[in-house]
């Protein structure tokens, strides 16, 4: 099974996001210079189904993934889904020039530098992004991800009666709906980073290309836990209690002291260990700096996590909507949509890889 990152299927995909908390299935069709959402389904997944980003129930993955695509009466049989975490590394490396059909055969031997992985045990592929001579190295991103890893997206795909046609990387997916939705200036550097439940994806793109990408295990969770364990509630009520969400049309209730001081902790934790990464990053690109960091994932609706974020880190913070080029003639209720919108950056990215023009 090929890793095709930044290649596209011939065919249609349906976007699979496959989350520790859920599975979100997206399928859109192109319209103009935006796209239609043509199908949308979500399906919960049980607590430790996904643990680490290890399969330790596939079964329920199974499950979850069909009732995803059937809840949100979806046609198409071609999938596309992300891989983050470890188990993935993502790295820009300098190779003597080449042509792509020399790199393609040398890969192998150059990557072994680079992953500390068994070489025999990881899917490997790469993108060209300065071609380079012959007194200058190519400027090659380098993809690597454990063939397990991978076996096990391919694996619940396929007994859920899908095809998998595209193995992505979580940030790139993201990436793709970022540009896809926004005007992309090839000057700027922007950070997008996707809280999900149990992963923080970052990836920081330059003039359009991926510059730093970096998995943080940590996430909305953590939130959950704390509000579980302060008001002995369950995940359901603990999970709307974190995003601020009113209960059955009431108006929002008072969230203990506690509890707030609980989840302003949990913020600050997460702001920290994402803003470390940042700061890796402008410390070994020095001649670059990030402009504005767009926030994505349902975990970044959290009350004041974006202001945190920007008193944290200095810089600008947006939260991202990737249904912003969605045309308004879709079917789906707008409340339902802004309410999920910021938990489909993976899923949109994923589905827009390849879309049916006709």
């Amino acid at each position: 099974m090929q890793l095709p990152f930044l290649g596209l299927s011939s065919k249609s995909v349906v976007g699979l996001d496959i989350g520790s908390s859920s599975v979100k299935a997206v399928e859109v069709k192109q319209k103009g210079d935006g796209f239609d959402l043509v199908g949308l389904g979500m399906a919960p997944l049980p607590a430790e189904a996904i643990v680490d980003g290890a399969f330790l129930n596939s079964s329920a993955i199974v499950d979850a993934i069909s009732e995803a695509i059937s809840m949100g009466g979806i046609k198409g049989k071609n999938a596309a889904a992300a891989v983050s975490g470890h188990s993935v590394i993502v790295k820009r490396i300098n190779v003597p020039a080449a042509s792509r059909e020399e790199l393609e055969e040398s890969i192998r031997w150059e990557a072994e530098q680079y992953i500390q992985f068994d070489i025999n045990e990881v899917n490997l592929d790469f993108e060209i992004l300065q071609p380079g001579d012959a007194d200058t190295p190519m400027e090659v991103l380098l993809v690597a991800a454990k063939r397990d890893l991978v076996d096990d997206y391919v694996n619940v795909i396929t007994e859920a009666g899908l095809s998998p046609a595209v193995v992505d990387v979580a940030g790139f997916a993201i990436g793709n709906a970022f540009e896809h939705n926004y005007l992309v200036d090839p000057e700027e550097v922007v950070a997008l980073v996707n809280v999900g439940a149990q992963v923080v994806n970052i990836s920081v793109v330059s003039g359009g290309v991926p510059a730093f990408t970096r998995d943080i295990s940590a996430g909305g969770n953590q939130y959950t836990s704390e509000i579980q364990r302060a008001l002995s509630v369950g995940y359901d009520e603990a999970e709307r209690i974190k995003i601020g969400e009113p209960s059955g049309g009431e108006s929002k209730e008072v969230v203990p002291q506690e509890v707030e001081e609980s989840m302003r902790s949990v913020t600050n934790s997460l702001v920290g260990e994402i803003a470390r990464s940042l700061d890796f990053f402008s410390a070994t690109a020095t001649e670059t700096r990030i402009q504005r960091v767009m926030l994505t994932g349902g975990s970044s609706r959290v009350p004041g996590f974006d202001a945190a974020f920007q008193e944290r880190t200095g810089i600008e913070v947006e939260l991202m909507n990737p249904l912003s080029k969605m045309h308004p003639s879709s079917r789906f209720d707008p409340e339902f949509l802004n309410q999920v919108g910021p938990s489909l950056g993976v899923g949109i990215g994923l589905a827009l890889r390849k879309v049916d023009e006709s």
